[in-house]
């Protein structure tokens, strides 16, 4: 696995090797000793696979605040998602600036959002799978969202945003006074 920072401090790709033989393929998906520098003494408390039929589809921005706040590792198991971290820890360097990568299951990358970021994605390919590894269990007092399409981001979506559920269109603009969230 080689780890490679984004923009945003603490947000990682991981680049997974695969394996290959006449048979097919083998992939680490996670390893804790070879993640500790990231991970560090977290255990991962929940995984969660979702589908998303349409291209163009967008789900977030969303996390979780504390004292539930979590680390999310993300990797796509079929089709081609834009994946985005957001910066929402106040006090960070990079405070509401965003980074992005495009998962498939070729390029076998993982997306790491840690405590304090927000994580949305964007379907690029039809009925495209992501697992996700959470640090936290989900706690739905905790939940906290900002919109797909906040100024303030000005996330970069390749396509047109559409198919967005009704809560994640409902989810309100940062307000000017937001300052971010304590960790």
């Amino acid at each position: 696995m080689n780890l490679v920072e984004t923009i945003i401090p603490s947000v990682w790709v991981i680049e997974s090797t695969a394996f290959q033989d006449n048979r097919g393929a083998l992939s680490r998906l996670f390893c804790s000793r070879e993640l500790q520098a990231i991970v560090g003494p977290k255990t991962i408390a929940q995984i969660n696979h979702s589908m998303t039929g349409g291209v163009g589809a967008v789900r977030g921005l969303h996390f979780q605040n504390p004292p539930h706040a979590e680390m999310k590792i993300v990797r796509c198991l079929k089709g081609r998602v834009f994946d985005v971290a957001v910066d929402l820890r106040q006090g960070s360097p990079t405070f509401l600036k965003w980074a992005a990568v495009e998962l498939t299951p070729e390029n076998r990358f993982a997306f790491v959002i840690p405590e304090g970021c927000a994580h949305g994605f964007q379907v690029l390919e039809e009925d495209s799978e992501l697992l996700y590894l959470h640090t936290a269990f989900y706690a739905p007092d905790a939940e906290g969202a900002v919109r797909f399409d906040d100024p303030r981001i000005g996330v970069n979506w390749p396509l047109t945003p559409t198919d967005l559920s009704a809560r994640d269109l409902t989810h309100p603009y940062l307000k000017e006074d937001f300052k971010g969230i304590i960790l």
